[in-house]
């Protein structure tokens, strides 16, 4: 694939984001409101707000789109869910000025980061990485994709999120600590932003538990909307040290 795309072959790319993207680039952090809460949660591990964007790594196995369903392991006692907008890259890039980085921008995508928050304090306890606490199959459900000319002002956007009817998070994308077109500009001096990767670009204040047997609806407000039922993951075989030494 060329490494210029044009707009219907971004559009494509967009709607099969699934099926091109290499890599979920994910932000925390990134809301003021969201950072004081967990430090709430974790007072423990109150920091001061990171003088650099904190990214970390999703597989693209944890996709899901409507009509699929989040599905829990056994070995998660505590899932939570965090709303965010997605950026969809269109355009290939590397070391990507902050003044063309919406160039890079094929569109958006409604996501859910959803969170094993018992695993993840494990992590942080011990100082090691997050990716079994985010990376579960099905822990990162998007919605259908957005068209770039859809949303002319990405930092307009409403961002909320229900559980079972209840309002959980609302929050406004202007409030994010670094903008899209820095994500993009910082992520490309890091590593190459291929077509069809996704920024999750962070999740406002109001992340909380959910259980099987719930449902989650997110939305942007005036723009889109999905849900997706909350579910336990089939039983299958269950690794563990002892049973699978050979």
């Amino acid at each position: 694939m060329s490494r210029i795309v044009g707009d219907r072959v971004k559009r494509i790319v967009g709607e099969r984001v699934m099926d091109f993207g290499k890599k979920i680039v994910a932000v925390g952090k990134n809301y003021e409101s969201h950072a004081k809460e967990m430090q709430k949660l974790e007072p423990a591990r109150a920091a001061p707000p990171p003088a650099l964007p904190v990214i970390f790594l999703k597989p693209t196995s944890s996709y899901v789109r409507e009509p699929g369903a989040i599905q829990v392991p056994s070995t998660v006692k505590d899932l939570h869910h965090e709303v965010e907008l997605g950026v969809v890259i269109g355009k290939e890039g590397r070391d990507i000025s902050v003044l063309t980085a919406m160039d890079h921008v094929a569109g958006y995508v409604l996501a859910l980061d959803m969170t094993a928050r018992d695993i993840q304090s494990v992590a942080k306890a011990a100082g090691l990485p997050w990716t079994i606490a985010k990376g579960y199959d099905t822990f990162t459900p998007i919605s259908k994709f957005i068209p770039a000319s859809k949303i002319p002002d990405w930092k307009t956007l409403e961002l909320w999120c229900k559980v079972d009817g209840e309002l959980r998070q609302k929050g406004y994308t202007k409030d994010m600590i670094y903008s899209v077109p820095q994500l993009i500009s910082y992520i490309s001096s890091i590593m190459t932003l291929e077509v069809g990767d996704m920024i999750s670009t962070g999740t406002p204040a109001g992340v909380g538990p959910v259980a099987p047997g719930q449902v989650i609806t997110a939305g942007i407000t005036d723009v889109i909307e999905m849900s997706f039922p909350v579910e336990h993951r089939p039983v299958g075989h269950t690794w563990s040290p002892e049973q699978d030494t050979p």
